[in-house]
């Protein structure tokens, strides 16, 4: 039998306001040679040298590795949220462009789009 917790044990969690959130697959399915793991891996610095880092209060993109998003083909895979917008083909160029048209100024790179939350790609924001 397991032992309930008193709620007033637990820590409640702390995040620092932040506008969207990066998911990067690392799953190895779709990166079999770490490329997935490498592009998380580089981001932080890529969104400090933005201005979306961890200084940059409610402006800060948040980046969060994943396992399998079961799209496992054209990776790596990255998902903006909450814009509901999906990218393949994610390389380390790429990704510059994700950070200064989508991120930084609010223009998806439709050409590398794959998905839309509640639309197909072509739809625009």
């Amino acid at each position: 039998m397991k032992a309930e917790r008193d709620a007033d044990q637990v820590v409640k969690p702390k995040i620092r306001d932040y506008s969207r959130q990066v998911l990067i697959c690392t799953g190895p399915r779709c990166t079999q040679n770490g490329e997935g793991e490498a592009l998380f891996n580089a981001l932080q610095a890529k969104f400090r040298a933005a201005g979306l880092g961890v200084d940059a209060g409610p402006a800060r993109v948040k980046r969060t590795r994943t396992g399998c998003v079961a799209a496992c083909q054209g990776g790596p895979i990255v998902a903006v949220q909450p814009d509901g917008v999906w990218y393949y083909n994610v390389t380390d160029e790429n990704m510059d462009r994700i950070v200064e048209q989508h991120l930084k100024g609010g223009r998806v790179v439709e050409d590398l789009v794959f998905h839309r939350n509640g639309g197909d790609a072509e739809a625009s924001l």
